[in-house]
């Protein structure tokens, strides 16, 4: 049965642990010996006990380990502070200590898969300029079921609560998925006059409409009814865990497709790691993040799958929230950034421009758009080309429209 199936995996995780906690202890032993004339024979070793130590996913956040940054010719010393928390999230605080007086700015991170450390390169750009909060999700499988479900219409309130908390004339930025909900936030906030809506509102990568220019991703949203996606996609929680019995789409299986799309890629990654393993050096970074999964609420993904993907409610003018249609062209008063990659395909490029003609409200010299040549979906938040030509131009317009 599929619902089982985290149990299952979960069953075989705990089993075969003593096997991974061994080959730690073992790797940290054959660290301590001397290495001569058989510094191979060690590396090799080394190298095969590293890969069955990291052979299961982790379901704990990593640490961001932002420690300090440069802003303007000095270095600044960053502390982690919750400013407010939810069951589900938290308004995570960079606070830099001592620094100077600067825009505060909310990066919206994916609930898609992997925590929000994933923008943790985003993040130190962001805070040589900015005062930066991010949006922290948290695990649902450590969220017991009395605290209730999570929908898209959460993910959307939780985005006004925490504006609130952070008060007036901050920005916020949207990276992929949740720019939908970043949207309808910003049109619920500026119809009501909220004083905390955001002063510019930057959508990176995100769905907005994702009948423009299909990827492979928006093709398999749309080529199933959304109950195989109930029947299929949908697990409980493992009794072990502290949300035991909640539904959710887990992160290995998640994680699993996501593989199964580029499996040559990621093979021959393992291969050269393996042997960047026994050669003593160290890439391990990037797959130790990958390899730290969070499910997905079952509410949430259904929804976003039927409304985002397959209806596309928001572009025509029919998502509901609370019981009230989102109107982007309520949205007055605030400037309006959209960014795309010139090689995504995982969202196309059109799809997040479209919010640009949906935001009707908003004035044509307070919008800015920027299709980035040369770069992926990751490369739109990440990497040289978001530090070097990217976010000179998200700085510029914040400054704008601080």
């Amino acid at each position: 049965m599929m619902s089982m199936m985290y149990q299952a995996y979960q069953n075989h995780i705990d089993f075969t642990a003593p096997w991974r906690t061994g080959a730690a202890a073992a790797l940290k032993y054959l660290n301590l010996v001397p290495q001569g004339a058989t510094d191979r024979v060690y590396g090799r070793l080394a190298a095969a006990l590293e890969l069955i130590s990291r052979s299961t996913l982790t379901y704990a956040r990593p640490d961001y380990a932002i420690g300090s940054v440069t802003s303007g010719n000095r270095e600044y010393q960053v502390t982690e502070e919750v400013a407010y928390a939810t069951p589900f999230g938290s308004l995570l605080h960079f606070r830099k200590v001592d620094g100077p007086e600067q825009p505060q700015m909310l990066l919206v991170a994916p609930m898609s898969g992997h925590f929000a450390t994933l923008l943790r390169g985003t993040v130190k750009t962001l805070l040589q300029d900015h005062d930066v909060y991010i949006t922290d999700w948290h695990n649902p499988r450590d969220i017991p079921r009395k605290e209730g479900r999570f929908g898209l219409e959460d993910y959307t309130d939780h985005l006004i609560d925490f504006l609130g908390q952070m008060g007036p004339r901050a920005h916020m930025v949207a990276i992929c998925q949740p720019s939908v909900s970043a949207l309808a936030a910003a049109a619920i906030m500026s119809e009501d006059n909220h004083p905390a809506r955001p002063a510019s509102l930057t959508l990176m990568a995100g769905p907005i409409d994702t009948r423009i220019q299909p990827t492979k991703v928006n093709e398999f949203a749309k080529s199933k009814p959304i109950k195989w996606f109930e029947d299929n996609l949908i697990n409980y929680v493992p009794m072990q865990c502290k949300g035991a019995l909640r539904q959710v789409y887990p992160g290995f299986v998640q994680l699993t497709a996501f593989v199964s799309m580029n499996l040559e890629r990621h093979i021959k990654q393992h291969i050269d790691l393996a042997n960047h393993l026994a050669k003593g050096e160290v890439i391990k970074t990037f797959y130790d993040e990958y390899f730290a999964v969070m499910d997905l609420p079952a509410e949430f993904y259904i929804e976003t799958v039927r409304d985002v993907f397959q209806e596309h409610l928001l572009p025509q003018g029919m998502l509901m929230h609370r019981d009230r249609p989102v109107n982007p062209a309520a949205i007055r008063r605030m400037g309006l950034m959209t960014v795309e990659g010139e090689k995504d395909d995982i969202c196309s490029i059109g799809q997040t421009l479209a919010a640009q003609d949906l935001c009707t409200g908003v004035r044509t010299y307070r919008k800015v758009h920027h299709m980035q040549a040369g770069v992926g979906h990751y490369g739109v938040f990440s990497g040289k080309r978001w530090n070097n030509e990217i976010y000179p131009l998200l700085r510029d317009f914040v400054h704008v429209n601080s």
